[in-house]
């Protein structure tokens, strides 16, 4: 009887339309993060100068959003979620990873650029997620060769590239819209979510995704409040509307990342992220709404159609032998 339960849920979460249903709340719950967090800052009188507040701001949304997700995974399988003892050892790599260096330099890099930018920007994981996983799952034995390189994920990763820099060039080249404080952390932010991605890939097969999400949000937002606290950091100005806007940034993560993470268990991670070209159009959509950023310029059109059009060239499916890069 568990074999056929399990099977069964293998097959809903592969059926196309409960992929796309569920990546695409992911995409617009992580969308909507750019400008809740620009908000966040106004409301709680945080600085863009002010790393540890930024630090322990996070810290306090992940380690909440891990106390969400357990709670989740307690109510949907009526026990307390306790990781597997094989899995013990990776939780606190994929807390540093996905949430500790990932949102230290997320948090950073977007109180120095504007929302709808970072948004763009951020899309690059992606494709770097698609280039980690060619060179880690070709290693493995027993690989299905569903997420190797090939000249049209290759085409593709190079044309989200060049909607990277066109978001980042002005008149005066790069001197004038690329700060190493700003969109270089973002970047960072980016290949650290690229490698968080993969790892998590590589372990989701072997416990509750539910379980490993919730225990490294756990770990990761404590070490972020920690040392935001222990550096100087203050939130205040708890009002119901701020403390509103921190428990939805909570349920983005909690239930965006545990979705996400169902969703890489049991498909590849180039069927997934497919869909991840809709991140960047909700990041801008609702930056320029909530926010009045100018979000809908030429140019960030543009860089939206070359990053959209590179992860729908990645993932496109093509009949025929696929050309393979070595």
């Amino acid at each position: 009887m568990e074999t056929t339960s399990k099977d069964s849920q293998s097959t809903v979460f592969t059926r196309g339309y409960v992929v796309c249903g569920l990546a695409l709340i992911c995409t617009f719950l992580w969308g909507s993060a750019f400008p809740c967090i620009k908000t966040g800052y106004k409301l709680f009188a945080i600085e863009s100068s002010d790393t540890a507040s930024q630090m322990l701001f996070a810290g306090y949304r992940f380690t909440l959003a891990g106390v969400l997700t357990l709670l989740i995974g307690w109510v949907g399988n009526r026990r307390f979620p306790i990781p597997k003892r094989e899995i013990w050892k990776n939780i606190p790599v994929l807390g540093l990873l996905q949430t500790t260096f990932q949102y230290l330099f997320f948090y950073i890099g977007l109180s120095h650029t504007a929302g709808a930018k970072g948004s763009i920007i951020a899309a690059s994981n992606y494709f770097l997620a698609i280039v980690l996983a060619h060179f880690i799952f070709t290693k493995k034995r027993g690989y299905s060769g569903d997420d190797r390189m090939t000249l049209k994920k290759a085409g593709g990763c190079l044309l989200g590239l060049a909607g990277i820099v066109l978001v980042n060039f002005t008149s005066n080249g790069f001197g004038g819209g690329f700060a190493l404080n700003g969109e270089g952390l973002m970047l960072c932010s980016s290949l650290t979510a690229a490698f968080a991605s993969v790892y998590l890939k590589s372990f989701t097969a072997k416990d509750n995704p539910f379980t490993i999400t919730g225990w490294q949000f756990l770990f990761g937002g404590i070490i972020l409040a920690a040392v935001g606290y222990f550096r100087g950091g203050e939130v205040h100005g708890f009002t119901i509307q701020s403390s509103a806007l921190l428990f939805y940034m909570a349920v983005i993560s909690s239930v965006a990342f545990s979705l996400w993470a169902l969703l890489l268990k049991y498909n590849p991670v180039g069927r997934v992220s497919i869909y991840g070209f809709t991140n960047p159009i909700f990041g801008v959509i609702l930056s320029g709404l909530i926010l009045g950023e100018e979000a809908f310029t030429l140019k960030n059109f543009m860089a939206l159609i070359c990053v959209c059009a590179g992860i729908m060239l990645v993932n496109l499916r093509t009949s025929g032998k696929k050309k393979v890069i070595h």
